[in-house]
């Protein structure tokens, strides 16, 4: 078969101005609980596409861990290709790809490092090997085999066993304060709805867009 020849409808039901909330943060609160209830698997799996200082664009999954009016929240490396990006230009992007449903959400808006409370806060809630995990990896610099991060991790059980992590100075949350934020529903015969919310003097201007 050809890619070409691949091909499906949209058959979900559409989306119409009527419905949609005046914010957009309730909007997307309101899709991503109906993404949970759909048990969609990873439902807070968001791409979040960077800029470097050649112009260069990248792209990774991470996942959504805060949402509110101030913005949309996620964890990482600090010293990871994505922050040595965001340190050079802090303009970002998240897509949330909602396939089954036939959603999807695209954001743009500006990366902001949260306060250490705010790292410490979440560091703390997060399962104790998933916080190992944050201390034996130097994300995105290069290792010879599996077995040196396996061996750092081991090494890293060992000397926390009977103790609290700490909070790793390299590790820690960004914020994405969003700038515009558009809502995607898929439609038959390629007649998707797409609703395109601007921030503009402290409010929400909101406009359709042709599929």
């Amino acid at each position: 078969m050809e890619l070409s020849d691949i091909r499906r409808e949209y058959t979900k039901g559409g989306l119409r101005s009527k419905d949609l909330k005046a914010d957009p943060i309730d909007q997307f609160n309101l899709w991503l609980q109906q993404a949970i209830d759909a048990k969609l698997p990873d439902p807070t799996a968001m791409t979040v596409a960077t800029v470097n200082s050649n112009g260069q664009p990248s792209q990774r999954i991470v996942l959504l861990k805060h949402v509110d009016k101030d913005g949309f929240v996620f964890y990482t490396n600090l010293g990871s290709r994505k922050s040595e990006d965001i340190k050079g230009n802090s303009k970002v992007s998240l897509h949330f790809p909602w396939h089954s449903i036939e959603r999807q959400v695209a954001i743009t808006g500006t990366a902001e490092k949260l306060t250490a409370m705010e790292n410490m806060k979440y560091f703390s809630s997060r399962p104790k090997e998933s916080q190992l995990a944050a201390w034996a990896s130097k994300q995105s610099s290069r290792i010879s085999t599996r077995g040196v991060l396996e061996g750092k991790f081991l090494e890293l059980k060992n000397k926390f066993a009977k103790g609290e992590i700490p909070v790793p100075s390299f590790w820690g949350g960004y914020r994405i304060r969003p700038e515009t934020i558009e809502f995607w529903q898929g439609g038959e015969h390629r007649l998707h709805d797409r609703f395109l919310f601007t921030r503009q003097d402290g409010h929400w201007d909101v406009e359709r867009l042709a599929p």
